[in-house]
């Protein structure tokens, strides 16, 4: 699998990462044992994971997998911290929280240390300094080799890294970015995208197929007694993406998947996946047979023309202040 450069480090991952978001909970030790393995012979290396994943079972899972299954060097270990489990306080960004989540994280993998660190959210009741301090300390400790931040918005991302670049003595710098980018959600190009491109802060798309829409399992109606749209949890987090605007795409995606003979699956990956900034979109399969599916994108280049006529139908609107101002 082509490998791509991580924002502007020397970090090099796997331009497809793997995600974990159900392992532990609706993803047993079998069935990941078999995604990470066809990951990893498919000459896949970017995990992503998180601390909140089946509670850290998630984190724990991978640990035991690396252990027993696929060497630990043969892969960039992803994860992220901030959520918490608080009505009240959905993301904790202090240093406190963050640097203990980091040494349960690396507990629970096995290992001294991650190659990426995320903080998950903006905690708008923590100062940024002192979240952004703590990715420093996790990066000078040699616990993360490098670090990101996930769901930030463009002021949120660009505050950041002006902060990293202004502050003396900082020499950690953030190498990526992960927010939700598909067909169906574009909603990063109005200033995420431009903001990490101009800064050199590579973007991992998290929901690639939008959250399983874009493979076109859900078309008339259906829902499959497998899919995250048929689970009692889940269904919640599909359901924003069964709407009309987004059966339109769903239908476009189709009808390109039919002309070049390919899967709905792998026309909409293959579209985020080279769009511009985008270092590796993030993978959520729930087995072996999905991931294989996934992975066959490697062979596949969009052309042009179907290119264009995907983001036609799916271009988000931007309008004042991001364009067309001097007319209005």
């Amino acid at each position: 699998m082509e490998q791509r450069h991580l924002g502007r480090t020397g970090l090099r991952v796997s331009r497809i990462g793997l995600g974990t978001l159900t392992w532990g909970r609706d993803t047993d030790e079998h069935d990941a044992a078999d995604l990470l393995k066809t990951f990893w012979e498919a000459g896949g290396t970017l995990v992503d994971t998180a601390d909140v994943y089946g509670d850290g079972e998630a984190e724990y899972l991978l640990g035991r997998l690396m252990e027993g299954l696929v060497p630990r060097r043969d892969l960039v270990i992803s994860t992220k911290a901030g959520s918490v489990p608080d009505p009240d306080r959905r993301f904790d960004g202090s240093r406190a929280h963050l640097l203990s989540a980091l040494d349960a994280s690396l507990a629970r993998l096995g290992t001294d240390h991650v190659d990426v660190w995320h903080i998950h959210a903006y905690d708008p009741h923590t100062p940024l300094e002192e979240t952004l301090h703590a990715l420093d300390l996790a990066v000078s400790s040699g616990r993360a080799r490098y670090a990101g931040v996930s769901n930030f918005c463009g002021w949120q991302l660009a505050k950041a890294a002006t902060w990293q670049l202004a502050a003396p003595g900082v020499r950690n710098r953030l190498a990526s970015t992960q927010l939700e980018y598909s067909l169906v959600q574009r909603g990063i190009e109005r200033e995420v995208l431009p903001a990490a491109l101009d800064l050199g802060i590579g973007l991992l798309p998290s929901s690639p197929l939008g959250r399983g829409v874009l493979t076109g399992k859900y078309r008339g109606g259906a829902t499959p007694s497998d899919s995250r749209g048929a689970s009692e949890h889940m269904a919640p987090f599909v359901a924003p993406y069964l709407d009309d605007a987004a059966s339109r795409i769903v239908d476009a995606v189709a009808t390109a998947a039919d002309g070049l003979a390919v899967t709905p699956l792998q026309v909409a990956l293959a579209w985020v996946r080279d769009r511009p900034g985008v270092v590796a979109p993030i993978v959520g399969a729930r087995n072996a047979r999905q991931l294989t599916a996934a992975l066959s994108v490697e062979a596949l280049s969009l052309p042009d023309e179907i290119c264009r006529a995907l983001d036609d139908v799916s271009e988000p609107v931007h309008r004042y202040p991001d364009h067309d101002w001097s007319t209005l």
